[in-house]
């Protein structure tokens, strides 16, 4: 579209960055200067903001804002009062977003405007803010931690600062459930989910709104079984083994959450974690409860988190212990997400100091035992029985016989 002379538009944000980047570009947002609502509309954009003035082009349908400047009017991420006018300039646009990297334009002719220094930051991999502004609103705190997952950029010094100021001074619990988990669900899917959570560590945010996770750091372990030592950096570890592997969200979740009943292990233990499977029940639904975690990620983790220890030792299990494991997963009837708790013991037993590439049979053991168990065709045994009642033990029976032929066949005794 061409603009009459007195009104420019740029793309901002996030498409700017990746194109510098070399990274496909998602959704292209655009800034406009110089214009009114009303020359928006005449021109036949369609109005669709609400807090303030947004538009969608007539041919493209992509969002166009018009460029607006903040203010801080009440605690929280909601309260802002926006302005927007024709004479708000781009720079005034730009200096209201989180880093200097989102702070970048381009002109239709593909020239970049870059007046806080963000291809410089950019270059150097870091996140820096733009101005003190940034600890106006709380969800930056999240959308830096996430950046870290996604680029693997370090902080400048003054925006570690800056959030540690934010966390200390209880702006962060401000922050809504459901956008934690929003922001948590996106960096779990990041190429290193870990450094969303150290971030959050780093400035003191995670222990304020992840306390379930925060509190796995400083945990020790066995240092013969886990050379890190640490709880929480095998987590991170294995979380990263996770989104190296592909493994979608609540394979992720699943990961992170698995081990959380270590930080409640008696301290007379220490470094075993005798129990730490139930223990980590209770924490895992707070979390889940106080996020709003969707049921599919809730119901795996805690699968994981009750389960993880006996499918490390599937080698071992009895055919009873074996089935039980199955029912106890509902498994028979959901082998889906059978094997998702296995791509999570995986990542478990995977994310260990030196043991990267260590192999993991136990899944494929458990694997073929379940298939051997759901091989029984249950309907042909029922008709079969004259005592009813006795049916549900008689097919249980025969299930942890086919188990047990196959561990006969198939496993070193």
């Amino acid at each position: 579209m061409i603009f009459p002379s007195a009104i420019r538009a740029y793309i901002v944000g996030g498409a700017v960055r990746d194109t510098l980047l070399g990274r496909t570009p998602g959704d292209r947002d655009w800034v406009v200067v110089g214009a009114t609502p009303q020359a928006m509309q005449d021109l036949g954009f369609k109005p669709v903001g609400k807090d303030f003035p947004v538009f969608l082009h007539p041919q493209t349908h992509e969002e166009y804002a018009l460029a607006r400047t903040e203010r801080k009017t009440a605690p929280g991420y909601h309260g802002f009062a926006f302005h927007a006018a024709p004479d708000v300039t781009l720079e005034q646009d730009l200096s209201r977003r989180d880093l200097t990297i989102n702070a970048m334009a381009m002109d239709e002719q593909g020239r970049i405007v870059d007046p806080f220094g963000g291809q410089a930051d950019l270059a150097a991999g870091i996140l820096r803010h733009v101005s003190p502004a940034f600890a106006e609103d709380p969800v930056r705190i999240l959308r830096v931690a996430r950046f870290a997952a996604r680029f693997g950029f370090t902080l400048a010094a003054e925006t570690l600062q800056l959030m540690r100021d934010m966390a200390d001074n209880g702006e962060v619990d401000a922050l809504v459930a459901e956008r934690v988990w929003q922001e948590m669900a996106r960096a779990l899917m990041e190429e290193k989910p870990s450094g969303f959570f150290l971030t959050l560590r780093a400035c003191g945010a995670q222990a304020r709104i992840l306390p379930e996770i925060d509190a796995l750091f400083g945990v020790p372990q066995r240092a013969d079984y886990h050379p890190e030592v640490d709880t929480g950096v095998h987590v991170m570890l294995a979380l990263d083994y996770a989104a190296a592997c592909g493994h979608p969200l609540a394979t992720r979740f699943a990961v992170l959450a698995h081990d959380l009943g270590k930080a409640l292990t008696p301290a007379d233990i220490l470094p075993r974690h005798i129990g730490h499977e139930p223990r980590g029940e209770a924490p895992l639904i707070e979390l889940c409860e106080r996020l709003r975690v969707p049921a599919d990620c809730r119901d795996l983790a805690r699968m994981t988190v009750l389960q993880h220890t006996k499918v490390h030792c599937a080698g071992e299990l009895r055919p009873a212990t074996t089935l039980k494991l199955f029912k106890d997963c509902d498994a028979m009837r959901r082998p889906e997400r059978f094997q998702q708790m296995l791509d999570a013991c995986l990542c478990d037993s995977r994310g260990r100091t030196g043991h990267e590439s260590e192999p993991y049979p136990q899944a494929d053991w458990l694997r073929a035992m379940l298939t051997a168990a759901r091989s029984l065709d249950a309907g042909a045994l029922a008709a079969g029985t004259a005592d009813k009642h006795r049916l549900p033990e008689i097919i249980d029976q025969a299930r942890i016989a086919l188990i047990a032929d196959w561990r006969k066949t198939h496993l070193p005794t």
